[in-house]
């Protein structure tokens, strides 16, 4: 059986990334994420981490259940 991966274009990952942002900020709030982005020059990654690394194992895992259970998975994937 062989996997393939499907990768996403830099046009698609930015007009979908743009759509995301603005469905959740509107098109301000949007352009105000990314300028701060820009500006604070952040570390998305270094960030999230910071914020995860904050979680006890089992509130994180509470969350992770919490949040599973208001967002079933309908995706169509194959599960590997």
């Amino acid at each position: 059986m062989e996997y393939t991966t499907n990768r996403i274009n830099t046009f698609e990952l930015a007009a979908e990334g743009m759509d995301c942002l603005t469905t959740h900020f509107g098109i301000i709030g949007a352009e105000e994420f990314i300028a701060m982005v820009l500006r604070e020059k952040l570390d998305y990654t270094k960030w999230r981490a910071a914020y995860y690394d904050a979680f006890a194992p089992d509130e994180f895992h509470q969350k992770a259940v919490a949040y599973a259970k208001e967002h079933p998975y309908i995706g169509t994937a194959e599960r590997l």
